[in-house]
């Protein structure tokens, strides 16, 4: 993992990627995983210039086949406020630091690994399986996980489930729950960002309007940010999320959370109150640009905003829309969609499905201190929304232990995995492979009353 950090694999917008690096990351991988790259049951695609597809040909055609997805592209890193250079993978009190160790590199280049070291014991898998790598998962996958997408739809593949990133095992991070919890997201949010536009006659500063462009479109997105969609705590997985965690929280919220028959509008008003839990419970609204003026004493013509929500399950983009103008309710603000999609489709969640069980089953094994495993939402987006047409049962889970001081670091300052945290992903991955090959999944060791 550590070579892999050091090539500075950056995507800034479809147009912008460092597609030098990409190409790198492919010949490095290449490099370091000769027993993948040489076995003669594993077939290498290039997809998109500088995405990659593995097909892993097991020995028994008659079992469905799953995939492993994961990302090479990262986020820029600007290196002031780093302990260590982003890009140096320095290793430092048992952490290796850069960007990439949690998003993505360690899913990407730890399935590799895991694959290498099974096919280095000789072991030949009985369910076949994909691996893709996407190149710009940070900017949408259109190039890379769209196209592997649309290249398995087009040979006919059906999927018996599919993991990708977008949750984890959590330490500490929800609130009165003691032990660690392991959180396989079902869904995840939709999107839709819209640009706010206002016009008005320019002018001098010495005989200002009653209302300037700057002053119309402010009120807009005050309005915006004091009006939040509504709460929609009980429509979507969240609900599931609480009933299956009840039992691991302290007293009393372990009565409140097995009850929420009666105690759900109590519960709906605290997850509000957090930033990362409200985003749970509701379409969030985030103003994320604003643009006006272009000298002191000058009245501008216009004024620019651009404000992007993360969709809740229960909600559509096109509902989102309408409450959005129905609260801005000003002819003066023109409104544009830049980009919008609905929400993913809930993957199913029971001990009858073959994900659901095999991903308990080795979350279990793996990682002895965890005794939930529970269903929640991933509140970001990850290419496995590219694969609806392949599967129904998308898993975004990356198996990693996180406590609450590494969620800034994911996109931020001093991302960094720990080498034990690292070594358990992939002990992780290889066991997972193994269990897929077992046509009747013993019962996992902790009762599975969670599910």
């Amino acid at each position: 993992i550590e070579g892999a950090i050091k090539i500075p694999t950056v995507s800034v917008s479809p147009e912008d990627l460092n597609t030098a690096a990409m190409a790198e990351f492919g010949n490095y991988i290449r490099e370091v995983f000769p027993a993948v790259f040489s076995s003669k049951f594993v077939q290498h695609e290039i997809v998109g210039k500088y995405s990659h597809l593995f097909t892993v040909q097991g020995s028994n055609p008659e079992m469905m086949p799953y995939m492993l997805l994961a990302h090479m592209d990262v986020v820029p890193a600007p290196p002031e406020g780093w302990d260590f250079p982003p890009f140096s993978a320095a290793e430092h009190e048992g952490f290796i630091y850069g960007r990439g160790t949690l998003d993505n590199k360690n899913s990407a280049i730890g399935i590799l690994q895991a694959l290498e070291f099974l096919l280095r014991r000789n072991y030949r898998p009985r369910r076949s399986f994909y691996v893709g790598i996407g190149h710009d998962e940070e900017v949408f996958g259109q190039k890379g996980a769209m196209k592997i997408a649309a290249l398995l739809e087009a040979r006919g593949v059906k999927l018996s489930f599919l993991l990708d990133e977008g949750s984890a095992i959590l330490d500490g991070i929800i609130a009165g729950v003691k032990k660690p919890v392991a959180v396989i997201a079902i869904t995840e949010k939709g999107s839709i960002t819209l640009n706010f536009t206002v016009e008005k006659e320019p002018g001098h500063s010495s005989f200002p309007p009653k209302e300037t462009s700057i002053g119309i479109l402010a009120a807009a997105m005050s309005r915006l940010e004091q009006n939040p969609l509504r709460n929609l705590f009980g429509h979507g997985p969240e609900l599931m999320t609480m009933e299956h965690l009840a039992s691991e929280f302290r007293f009393p919220l372990n009565l409140i959370m097995s009850n929420l028959w009666l105690f759900s509008p109590i519960v709906s008003r605290v997850l509000a109150w957090k930033p990362s839990t409200n985003a749970l419970i509701r379409t969030t609204t985030a103003v994320t640009m604003f643009n006006a003026g272009i000298k002191i004493n000058v009245i501008p013509s216009s004024a620019k905003a651009t404000v992007n929500f993360r969709i809740h399950s229960a909600e559509k983009a096109t509902e989102v829309l309408e409450m959005v103008k129905n609260t801005v309710a000003d002819d003066r603000v023109k409104i544009d969609v830049v980009e919008a999609f609905d929400p993913l489709p809930i993957s199913p969640w029971d001990d009858q499905t073959f994900g659901v069980h095999v991903l308990q089953r080795t979350i279990l094994d793996t990682f002895p201190d965890v005794d939930s495993v529970v269903p929640g939402t991933c509140i970001g987006n990850t290419d496995s929304r590219h694969f609806t047409n392949v599967t129904n049962a998308i898993y975004r889970f990356n198996p990693l232990l996180l406590k609450s001081d590494d969620l800034p670091r994911i996109h931020g300052l001093n991302e960094r995995i720990s080498v034990e945290n690292y070594e358990k992903q992939i002990k992780f991955l290889f066991q997972l492979i193994m269990n897929c090959d077992i046509d009747k999944l013993p019962e996992p060791h902790a009762n599975s009353h969670e599910l």
